[in-house]
């Protein structure tokens, strides 16, 4: 199966960052786009985007000032799948997306993809003391996975964050 595109620019406001694309977006082509998957409710309703979008709108962030990519880009049933070369090589590229279109902020979608990245194991949500790329700003929100078991609204709150920095950086 084929990776994703990625839908990605210089200067972004926002880098989002998942851990690799689910069967059904290697299957469609689309980021988040498993129907079990809440992270276009989670972006609309922490007034991140002005409606809900489709999985089918995705490069439509773009016009928002938002890029999506993920630290391994083949699509697999579950991130376990994943292996640790594919991680590795995954960081190595992923430093040099961020170090080349310097986002405002990489929000990365799943802490287990952070700590693959950062290789910090301890770290809280929201935003992190020191970023790995310098110049930018590292976010950890939870994963929008319907596997995860944190209540919706929990996880919203963590993402209504990202606007009150983007707005502190203006």
């Amino acid at each position: 199966m084929e990776p994703i595109k990625d839908h990605l620019k210089k200067k972004l406001d926002l880098l989002f960052v998942g851990f690799n694309p689910s069967i059904r977006s290697g299957e469609t082509g689309h980021h988040f786009a498993n129907p079990n998957n809440r992270f276009w409710k989670i972006l609309h309703e922490s007034g991140l985007t002005p409606r809900k979008y489709d999985p089918t709108e995705d490069f439509q962030l773009l016009e928002l000032g938002y890029g999506m990519t993920n630290i391994v880009s083949r699509p697999t049933k579950a991130a376990d799948e994943i292996t640790k070369e594919e991680y590795k090589e995954g960081r190595e590229e992923l430093i040099k997306k961020i170090s080349e279109l310097k986002p405002k902020i990489v929000c990365y979608v799943g802490k287990g993809v952070y700590q693959e990245y950062s290789r910090n194991k301890k770290l809280p949500w929201g935003v992190q003391d020191e970023s790995v790329v310098p110049g930018t700003i590292d976010f950890v929100a939870p994963s929008s996975s319907g596997l995860v078991r944190m209540k919706i609204d929990e996880i919203i709150k963590i993402y209504a964050e990202i606007p009150k920095v983007l707005r502190s950086l203006e």
